[in-house]
């Protein structure tokens, strides 16, 4: 597949604003490849929103200027031009792009240092961020039930999110609700149980739809590493060691088994 400027463009934001959906992108088909980098270019330029000023008000604009490039591509007409949003418009249908709204609202929280006001508000978070990219993903390349997907990306979400928690704890954000032992013990294990739903029904997701999930090679891993241990989120050091995170995503890509 031929590349133009604007793919490589995504191609290379990913790669250094987001190595592990790279690495997962790249063991991706070439025809997914095409979807998937805008997608996850889009997903860096929002995640860093927050992060690259200290202005809330500036962070908003960051964020709503997406949300707008979601609503130009949700009415189908003509969209702004960019690197991201240009290839983005042409691969996200009319419908799809309706759910990029939620998925980019909800990354308020990162602007300001509130925590989360309880457990359901939590979940939201990591629903409408992490499940709702991956329901897109998933979704644009080929059938994929709507339930299995999210499951799956609450569980990826939640993996992340405990990866993440010394550098959201570092710039000052409240990332847990309960973040006791016993409450790090209890998200990693709710979220495995929904790990462990999606792939039950793993039937329900195409072939064609497959590689968007392998973006998740990771979590089984991290989350049952959170359940033994759960003193490595604090300490970052939750995650496997380069051969075994590139052997199973190896083994995640050659046989589909996400």
């Amino acid at each position: 597949m031929i590349y133009d400027d604007d793919l490589k463009s995504c191609a290379e934001l990913v790669q250094k604003g987001d190595p592990d959906r790279f690495l997962a992108t790249m063991a991706a088909p070439a025809k997914a490849r095409a979807v998937l980098f805008p997608l996850y270019a889009m997903n860096v330029e929002v995640s860093r929103a927050p992060w690259v000023t200290q202005e809330p008000m500036i962070a908003e604009m960051r964020l709503q200027w997406w949300r707008d490039v979601a609503e130009e591509i949700a009415k189908g007409g003509a969209v702004r031009r960019h690197q991201v949003a240009t290839p983005l418009a042409r691969e996200i249908s009319v419908h799809l792009a309706e759910s990029l709204d939620e998925y980019v609202a909800v990354r308020r929280w990162d602007i300001y240092k509130d925590p989360f006001e309880d457990v359901a508000h939590f979940e939201n978070y990591i629903d409408q961020s992490a499940g709702t990219l991956m329901l897109v993903a998933a979704q644009s390349l080929g059938p994929a039930d709507e339930e299995v997907v999210r499951d799956f990306g609450y569980a990826s979400g939640v993996a992340s999110w405990l990866r993440a928690i010394p550098e959201l704890e570092s710039r000052g954000r409240i990332p847990l609700v309960d973040g006791t032992t016993t409450g790090v013990q209890a998200l990693a294990q709710q979220a495995l149980e929904r790990l462990n739903a999606a792939q039950a029904r793993r039937n329900l997701v195409s072939k064609d739809a497959a590689p968007a999930l392998l973006t998740g090679w990771q979590t089984r891993a991290v989350l049952k590493q959170a359940i033994a241990q759960p003193e490595r989120v604090a300490a970052g050091a939750l995650g496997q060691s380069e051969f075994r995170r590139r052997t199973r995503l190896m083994w995640g890509a050659a046989t589909g088994y996400w």
